[in-house]
């Protein structure tokens, strides 16, 4: 065994990939064992599944409404959300989520703030966890329009918004549409400062569907490159693979992509140096999803007068790998005003 090239080349890889690997074959063996036991029609069909539950009335009935959690009727359809400490609440911390993980991902930061007594609402974006999945473009403008339909809703009249990671594109964009309603801004890991130009063609076909469904077994274990140090959330591929069950996931990613631009998000950051509204920037300081380098001077041309902070220890999730570091920055920048 010492001389298998094979067993050496296993020997020598990193904690994390190691992880990854064991749960995938104690998923291959539970397989070959149910097969045996002629009972794997469970395991056979998990593939099937991806696309195939509709976020209809009997799928809202069944999802399990932590405290505080609700599902609200909006324009382009249901959206769910949860809101904390809602009494007299005329202003609230709103924590915008990022590309494809749903409200879960700022769960850490929901309940810190809560426990403060902060007015925090988070809500699932159109086409991510437990919202709708509309059949429409998936653009900044319709993210920030959910998201200020949901602050009228709930009658809250400002807000500081904390955009991660693609929850970035759509807080700037919601202050450009509103910016009377915004009292700061917090960029977490913000993806809205590269140069990112729109598809010629926005639409989204069956064939690019079928193509980014053929990824799905892959998708999961993809979330760990997230992290600075994957081996401290073992369970984060498993719980984002719930997700690739639910029917226009996929068209939502896509659509997604292909509506990203940067020109108009530089107008409205250069216009939100001129205002009055306070701008944070939060980074990890190991974080290869999001590289700063790539963006640094553009962003130092458009927002000169940000707080800026570097998270040690973390990656793309710094308020998750360093929660200590970060929740010490939120306490600076949102109990002191």
């Amino acid at each position: 065994i010492a001389g298998n090239p094979v067993i050496g080349l296993v020997f020598r890889l990193s904690s994390a990939l190691e992880s990854v690997l064991m749960r995938r074959l104690m998923l291959l063996f539970t397989l070959g064992l149910a097969l045996w036991l002629g009972g794997a029609t469970l395991y056979v069909s998990a593939q099937s599944q991806y696309e195939s539950v509709t976020k209809d009335a009997v799928f809202r009935a069944s999802v399990e409404l932590p405290k505080g959690a609700a599902f609200v009727l909006l324009s382009e359809g249901f959206t769910y959300y949860r809101w904390a400490n809602t009494e007299s609440c005329k202003s609230a911390d709103v924590l915008v989520h990022g590309f494809s993980v749903p409200s879960y991902i700022w769960d850490p930061t929901y309940e810190f703030l809560a426990s403060r007594g902060r007015c925090v609402v988070t809500l699932d974006l159109y086409g991510r966890g437990f919202s709708d999945n509309p059949d429409v473009a998936y653009t900044d403008q319709l993210f920030a329009n959910q998201v200020l339909e949901l602050l009228d809703h709930l009658e809250i009249e400002k807000a500081t918004l904390l955009g991660l990671s693609n929850g970035g594109r759509v807080v700037s964009q919601l202050v450009g549409f509103a910016p009377e309603r915004v009292e700061q801004l917090i960029y977490v890991a913000s993806s809205g400062f590269r140069d990112v130009s729109r598809a010629t063609n926005v639409g989204v076909s069956q064939a690019e569907i079928d193509a980014l469904v053929a990824r799905y077994p892959e998708l999961p274990a993809g979330q760990l490159s997230d992290f600075k140090d994957p081996t401290n959330f073992q369970d984060w591929d498993e719980k984002y693979a719930e997700l690739l069950v639910h029917k226009g996931f996929a068209r939502a990613l896509i659509s997604t992509r292909k509506n990203h631009d940067s020109r108009e998000l530089d107008i409205i950051h250069a216009a939100l140096q001129a205002s009055d509204i306070p701008v944070t920037t939060i980074w990890g300081d190991s974080d290869t999803v999001v590289v700063y380098a790539g963006f640094a001077e553009k962003l130092a041309r458009l927002l000169p007068k940000r707080v800026e902070h570097f998270v040690p220890e973390s990656g793309h999730l710094p308020h998750m790998e360093n929660p200590a570091y970060f929740e010490a920055l939120l306490k600076k920048q949102l109990f002191a005003r």
